[in-house]
């Protein structure tokens, strides 16, 4: 879509939906007034998301809305990139549609969460890996774990974990250890008998020991034998459950954990579309939530969280993502697009795209519009602090900017 078209396309689309209430408005920032426009642009329900995309992780977007986009500003074979990935939507959504990928996160949680997810491996090909790992029976931990895993389960998880970091250092680390360590991961702690662990809090967020021990007495619950090699390929069977067989990986794929400032191994004037969710302030302690996750696949937890985009004001914040801004000018092709989301933080109280506008123009970008999408609210919004309308609506608020 070219420039100029991107409003004309979004009026005829408010217009054409005459099921839902719509609103155009203005955002006036240094005295220069931008488009707002509100609608329902995308569902949980449009175009049902691929089940590849269930993988469970902190502060993530729904599918259909980086979608939205690609299919809207770019073509097979274009390359679309997430500065900030988690855990990989808008990388594995631009896979699915056949576009070239890179993906960048400093938390190397994140590229384990998404590489496995482009490069899928065949489920007879884990399921003879996972034959070939070898168990010792009474292995420990090198912490205590008792309060979430029973003995013999604990032993399974251990071997896994110390085969996957012994592919690692020597080298031999494949596509289908890969996954066998993503899904390990995402199945470390959860509230069904699909994790490896006793009942606890869902698995985007690992409670500390002290807390499982008042959640097993609160329950009067222990943990129960789970059987590791099975819950992995249960779980890989319902990821791929819509992937076709057919399904090609992208003509790319890049992966880089570093900071989005500072991406030099991207060239400039290479990106066509930028679709990415910042961390927020200070709403999400992403290595705390995830020291389990840290601790099976040897992370150095409070070296992430140093990383992390952790801001407390939104003036600190603003001087991160400014520099942020800078570099996606740098790579982003002539006419690429960024469509960058944020939230309403605080309890309503502070709406980031007013902040995010002057940093884009900053960077050289124009602003094409801010679009509000409005859709049934879903209850889990308000876990990361972002209010989304007490009113019975769930909103993703995107500046979208050219170059």
């Amino acid at each position: 879509m070219q420039k100029g078209e991107f409003q004309k396309f979004l009026l005829a689309f408010r217009f054409n939906k005459k099921s839902v209430a719509t609103v155009q408005a203005e955002l006036t920032v240094g005295g220069i007034h931008f488009p707002v426009y509100i609608n329902e642009f995308w569902t949980a329900q449009q175009r049902q998301a691929n089940s590849i995309h269930e993988v469970s992780y902190r502060a993530c977007f729904k599918p259909q809305l980086p979608r939205f986009f690609i299919e809207l500003f770019t073509q097979e074979g274009d390359t679309v990139y997430d500065p900030f990935n988690g855990r990989g939507t808008t990388t594995v959504e631009a896979s699915l549609l056949n576009r070239n990928v890179i993906a960048n996160d400093v938390n190397p949680l994140s590229l384990i969460f998404t590489r496995p997810r482009i490069s899928i491996p065949s489920l007879q090909n884990i399921e003879e890996r996972l034959a070939e790992i070898k168990f010792t029976k009474n292995l420990k931990a090198d912490i205590d774990l008792s309060m979430f895993y029973e003995k013999e389960t604990l032993a399974e998880i251990v071997s896994i974990r110390n085969y996957l970091k012994q592919r690692l250092l020597d080298g031999k680390e494949d596509d289908i250890d890969r996954w066998i360590r993503m899904v390990a991961t995402n199945r470390l702690t959860g509230h069904s008998p699909g994790f490896f662990s006793v009942y606890t809090l869902p698995p985007n967020q690992a409670v500390t020991a002290e807390r499982q021990k008042k959640i097993n007495a609160t329950r009067n619950q222990q943990p129960d034998y789970r059987d590791v090699k099975k819950i992995i390929l249960k779980k890989s069977k319902a990821l791929m459950r819509d992937v076709k067989a057919e399904k090609g990986n992208p003509v790319s794929a890049q992966y880089l954990n570093c900071d989005a400032a500072e991406t030099k191994k991207i060239k400039a004037g290479s990106v066509s579309l930028t679709v990415t969710s910042p961390p927020f302030l200070d709403v999400v302690q992403y290595a705390s939530d995830n020291w389990l996750r840290c601790w099976f696949n040897n992370i150095d937890m409070q070296k992430v969280e140093r990383q992390i985009t952790m801001s407390k004001t939104v003036e600190e914040w603003s001087g991160k993502m400014q520099k942020v801004f800078n570099e996606l000018y740098r790579i982003t092709k002539p006419n690429g697009v960024v469509a960058f989301e944020v939230g309403e933080v605080r309890n309503g109280k502070i709406k980031l795209e007013e902040a995010v506008v002057p940093l884009g123009l900053d960077a050289g970008f124009s602003c094409e519009a801010i679009l509000i999408n409005e859709q049934v609210f879903t209850k889990t919004a308000n876990i990361w602090g972002v209010s989304n309308n007490s009113s019975g609506t769930n909103s993703n608020r995107i500046v979208v900017f050219r170059k």
